[in-house]
Parts: structure tokens; C-alpha cells; sequence
């Protein structure tokens, strides 16, 4: 991974995280800032594809010691990986990220804000999809000048995702009832390395038929991807309806539906 563009705020390193996790408090001992109540995007896992910007909500609970402005006691919460909090968050072996925070005046504060992620240029090795580490930089300021810095830990993982896409063509259309009809596909996630969605090889599918007027979709069978990512079968044509591929999430990669074919059934 490499160090991102900062945004309109605060630069800091780590990575993109999920899974509601509510982090016990954490206390900065030089510091005596305190967090808690850490959660990170709603408890969903991150899912980043090759050029959209990916912004996950993130919030917590402050104080900071009695005497000390709010805008002197600051809290940065960063993602990190294989390496120590400190190392995550000022070098390059953290994905570096910028938010925006609100917060009052008073402690104990509220803090809201969003993490920064751009993977043309935080994302480049596929490895990053993977679970990371939740720290928050603790500082105190004292006349313009930083009088401490700590890093906080035990805020739990998160997991970071590629995302996935999926293809369905079903044919020929129309088709004479009893015939066959062949339903084929693509899976593709994204390559953080080439910014291009490649084949999901080995990915298997769900083949799923929703019959026309209804609203539900039902599972024909389940097809496994060749090497390239591409998906075919074949069904015997019954009724008109839409024919769809579906999968869910690994642990690197997310899920993906396909918007349902019609197929006419003369």
C-alpha cells in the first residue's frame, strides 16, 4: 500500500475497515485523553472497486484532562496493518487516509466524521484486502507547538474487500418452451494493482429464475467459474421470467448480483 492524497482535513494512515464494532475506551496516558464507543461504518465490511472514492461513517466518544482547550485534546482515528500503531500511522505500511471530524467544546464529546478512501492511490497490492488493525493518535497541543502524541489501541479488525461484479446473458432469446437455453456470465473483481476488474476464478454462482408477475428469485443451481471468471449452463426454457448469477461475500471479496435477463417463452 502507499501513502494517499490527503483530503480537506487531517492526513493519517490505516486502512478501511469493517464490522460494527463498538471498541472498549482507550486511554492515552501522557496525553490523558480517552476514547470509547468506537464504531466504523455501520458494522458493514468495506467494499472498494478500482476509482471510486469510498468515504465509511466512523464515530466515538472523547474527554480529554480538565484545563485543556477542545481544539488542543485531538483524536485521529487510522487503520494499520503487520507493524506497530506508531509505524501504521507516520510510515508507509498503513493506508493513508484524510476525514473530517465535529466536536464540541466540552468533554466528554461526541466525534463524528469519515475516513478517506481513494484506491488510485491507497490501494496497490491485492494483499491489502485483508483484516486490519483500528488505532486512534492521541495529541495535545500547548501554544501552537505539540506537547504529546500517543497511540491508542485494542479497538478490535476490520476487513477491507475488492469489489466484485457480475455479468448474465441468457440465450437465445426468444425461445420455444422445452427448448434449451444457455445462461452464461462474468465474475470480475477489482485489481487494486492493474485499476481493472479481472476474472474471479473458482468463484461459484448461484443461477437463479424469477418467473414473470412474481417477485421472488429462486436458485436453479449453483455453477462453478472457470479460470477466467466466466460462468455457462444450461436450463431447459419452462416460462417467461428473468434469469439472474448472484454470489456472496469471502473474505476478501464482496458479493455481486446481476440485474435479471428476460427471456420470452414462445
Amino acid at each position: 500500500m502507499r501513502a494517499g492524497r490527503s483530503g480537506s482535513a487531517v492526513v493519517l494512515a490505516g486502512t478501511l475497515a469493517l464490522g460494527t464494532f463498538t471498541a472498549p475506551t482507550a486511554e492515552a496516558a501522557d496525553t490523558g485523553i480517552t476514547v470509547s464507543n468506537l464504531v466504523l461504518n455501520n458494522g458493514k465490511p468495506i467494499i472498494v472497486g478500482i476509482s471510486a472514492e469510498v468515504t465509511p461513517d466512523f464515530a466515538f466518544r472523547k474527554t480529554w484532562p480538565s484545563g485543556v482547550k477542545a481544539g488542543d485534546a485531538n483524536t485521529y482515528p487510522f487503520l494499520y496493518r503487520g507493524t506497530t500503531a506508531a509505524k501504521g500511522y507516520e510510515g508507509d505500511d498503513g493506508i493513508h487516509m484524510s476525514y473530517v471530524i465535529t466536536y464540541s467544546d466540552y468533554s466528554p464529546s461526541q466525534c463524528e466524521g469519515e475516513l478517506y478512501i481513494d484506491p488510485r492511490y491507497t490501494l496497490d497490492s491485492n494483499s491489502d484486502a485483508t483484516t486490519w488493525k483500528i488505532g486512534v493518535m492521541a495529541r495535545i497541543w500547548k501554544n501552537g507547538q505539540s506537547k504529546s502524541t500517543e497511540y491508542l489501541t485494542g479497538f478490535g479488525t476490520v476487513r477491507v474487500k475488492r469489489a466484485a461484479k457480475v455479468t448474465v446473458n441468457a440465450s437465445p432469446e426468444p425461445v420455444a418452451k422445452g427448448k434449451t437455453l444457455t445462461v452464461a456470465g462474468t465474475i470480475t473483481r477489482a485489481d487494486w494493482v492493474r485499476h481493472k476488474y479481472t476474472g474471479f476464478g473458482g468463484k461459484s454462482a448461484k443461477l437463479q429464475f424469477r418467473k414473470a408477475g412474481t417477485s421472488t428469485y429462486t436458485t436453479v443451481k449453483i455453477v462453478k467459474a472457470n479460470s477466467a471468471g466466466a460462468l455457462k449452463t444450461t436450463v431447459t426454457a419452462s416460462a417467461d421470467g428473468y434469469w439472474r448469477w448472484t454470489f456472496g461475500e469471502t473474505d476478501t471479496t464482496g458479493g455481486a448480483t446481476a440485474a435479471g435477463d428476460y427471456v420470452d417463452v414462445k
